[in-house]
């Protein structure tokens, strides 16, 4: 903890000692206080250290913002920002100065918002949401105009009025929303993606009337800007006064300095568009006389040469060709049904002596015959295939060696692989052996084998 000095009445201070002095009264009264005011004579030296004086109407008082101590704001200060600071009141000891050390920088009021505001709006630009290629050309003569404001405000009277002054004929349809207050962002943002969703206008005036940055600040906000930019149908921003200007005027397809002035450019002037009607009218009026005239003119041209060449002798002629034709006609007809008549009994006499009748008579006896010689055919072979069959069997029962496995031998076999045992050598104690005999089967497991020795005309017992 920092020892005070004595208080000045005990002896003569140094200007250091008085320095000191005031500087540890004021750090252990006045710390951790905010402060409301304007930065004013900013220094950022190489030191990386902010430096400026924060002043108001009537005082000023010398800041420092260690590097240190930048990381807990979000803030840059600049000149003019207007800011709240939390800090400890010091003196610069060398110097004597009186200052604040600062510990936070926040906005404040309308600095806050307009540090927001170009915060967003150096953002968006980067992005190249501003760039004049993305903007879309406002319709000459619209199928229908949308209005996004409110519902209430002034801004849809004189939109209203000036849309049906300049050409009534046009619908409008209004989206009502709220243009202030939390709930106002939300509210634009939906109506833009409603009126691309249902497409029922060809332009959208966005508007509202004057009111300080906070009312118009809804017009600010990211989303409504992502809003415009996304949307197909063109829209003219009227926000505000004409000193007014938000982040919507500089993403909307065209600004109006005023909702009336959205009117007018969204909406074409029907004079205008009368007096080239009634151009075009007369135009149309005297070319389609003129035309009558010239067809006119025509018609009685061609009905005098009609009167000089009249059909009558070509038809007569005409005539008396027509009948020539019937008659050369009717005779190539009868020519040709005679020629096909003949042409018909000379196919039918052919078809009688090629008729297929006795043929046929003649291969049912041949199949008879054959079927009947095919029966006696299958048959004798048939008895010389059991004959023989039955020989067969006989000779195969006589080598059979079932026969001899009636006559009291057995057959010994390996129940797993069919093997015939011929020798105890192929065999191991334990090992399970299948007998056959001449009716059944024994299965047995070896417990003694006895192998025979020749040599000796002994024998060998393996337990």
């Amino acid at each position: 903890m920092t020892t005070l000095l004595p208080p000045p009445t005990s002896h003569t201070l140094t200007v250091s000692q008085l320095n000191k002095l005031s500087n540890q009264l004021l750090s252990s009264h006045l710390f951790n206080i905010k402060v409301i005011g304007e930065i004013s004579n900013l220094s950022t030296p190489s030191s990386g250290h902010w430096y400026f004086s924060l002043k108001d109407a009537n005082a000023h008082v010398r800041c420092a913002m260690f590097k240190h101590q930048q990381k807990k704001t979000s803030v840059k200060p600049k000149e003019g920002l207007s800011v709240v600071i939390k800090a400890q009141v010091s003196i610069y000891e060398p110097r004597g100065d009186y200052q604040l050390i600062v510990e936070t920088i926040e906005p404040a009021g309308n600095g806050q918002l307009q540090q927001a505001y170009e915060a967003l709006k150096t953002k968006l630009a980067e992005e190249g949401l501003f760039a004049t290629h993305h903007k879309k050309p406002i319709p000459k003569l619209p199928n229908a105009i949308g209005i996004i404001t409110s519902p209430t405000g002034a801004a849809l009277h004189d939109i209203v009025n000036v849309l049906k002054r300049r050409f009534a004929a046009i619908p409008i349809i209004v989206y009502p929303v709220s243009v202030q207050g939390e709930k106002a962002k939300t509210d634009i943002a939906l109506a833009i993606a409603q009126a691309n969703d249902t497409r029922l206008c060809d332009v959208l005036i966005l508007g509202r009337g004057g009111g300080s940055l906070e009312d118009l600040w809804a017009f600010n906000e990211e989303i409504v800007a992502r809003a415009i930019f996304a949307s197909e149908i063109p829209i003219i921003a009227a926000i505000g006064h004409e000193t007014d200007l938000t982040i919507a005027d500089f993403i909307a397809d065209l600004r109006a300095p005023t909702p009336s002035a959205a009117a007018e450019l969204a909406s074409p002037d029907s004079q205008e568009w009368f007096n080239q009607f009634e151009y075009h009218h007369n135009r149309l009026k005297n070319a389609m006389v003129q035309h009558i005239k010239q067809q006119q003119n025509l018609t009685n041209w061609l009905a005098k040469r009609l009167e000089q060449q009249h059909p009558q002798q070509g038809l007569s002629r005409n005539y008396q060709h027509l009948d020539d034709l019937e008659t050369r006609l009717t005779q190539a007809i009868t020519h040709n049904i005679n020629a096909h008549s003949h042409a018909y009994d000379r196919q039918k006499t052919r078809l009688q002596h090629l008729s297929p009748t006795e043929k046929i008579c003649l291969y049912r006896h041949q199949i008879s015959h054959l079927h009947h010689n095919l029966a006696a055919l299958i048959l004798i072979t048939l008895q010389k295939s059991q004959q023989e069959l039955q020989r067969n069997s006989q000779t195969l029962q006589a080598i059979s060696p079932l026969a001899t496995l009636e006559r009291g031998y057995a057959l010994v076999l390996n129940p797993l692989s069919g093997e015939i045992i011929r020798t105890v050598k192929q065999l191991t104690i334990g090992e399970r052996i299948e007998t056959r005999l001449g009716h059944g089967r024994i299965v047995s497991t070896i417990t003694k084998l006895t192998i025979p020795l020749a040599q000796h005309g002994t024998r060998c017992d393996r337990n």
